[in-house]
């Protein structure tokens, strides 16, 4: 993949433009100290009260968890992302304790917050020369059991980590998609004072 050609309509760091969900992988083996630095970034992000409701459960490719976190994407996924070179499940915790309690709550941003660390852990992988894929196509129910998820967490979503690849190793309909995709202006997300789109 070459460089992108994305513009953004004010100025930000070229992360934010270098960062892509390709499907295409390399297959190559992530050390488990690189997928680790990726989810200690993931670790900093924000949280309301500090509850920190995220949780990862992580795969890295050629070891003893790598077929169960597979068969918990749809066909769809599994068919590019078996040369991903780790998987990771999201779950977010549905209650926490807030600072001066002792008994945990119901969290209403506990989605909220774990996507904020899906972001966090998506730019450290773009800044160490990977790439990760964000897919809510996975079987929640199997993922529950399969993977020991109890009550009182949510599965939110599967990434895929791995080094871009080429995109000829993909279906011909998929090969057409893997680019850098564009947004919408910000004039179609952003309003001032009221919802007004």
């Amino acid at each position: 993949m070459g460089k992108h050609t994305r513009k953004a309509e004010h100025p930000v760091s070229e992360i934010f433009l270098e960062r892509w969900s390709p499907r295409a992988f390399t297959g190559e083996e992530i050390p488990e100290a690189a997928l680790l630095t990726i989810l200690e970034a993931a670790r900093w992000a924000p949280s309301a009260y500090n509850m920190q409701p995220w949780r990862f459960i992580y795969a890295r490719k050629g070891t003893a968890h790598w077929d169960r976190l597979l068969a918990v994407l749809n066909e769809f996924n599994q068919s590019w992302a078996r040369s991903a070179s780790a998987l990771i499940v999201v779950v977010s915790a549905e209650n926490g304790t807030p600072p001066g309690k002792d008994q945990a709550v119901p969290n209403a941003s506990h989605s909220f917050d774990t996507g904020a660390a899906w972001g966090f852990l998506a730019l450290q992988a773009s800044l160490e020369g990977w790439q990760a894929h964000g897919m809510a196509g996975i079987d929640r129910d199997k993922a529950r059991v399969d993977l020991g998820v109890p009550a009182g967490y949510r599965i939110e979503a599967a990434v895929a980590i791995g080094k871009p690849g080429d995109k000829s190793t993909l279906p011909e309909a998929l090969q057409a998609r893997e680019v850098y995709s564009p947004r919408q202006p910000l004039a179609n997300i952003v309003a001032e004072g009221r919802f007004s789109f």
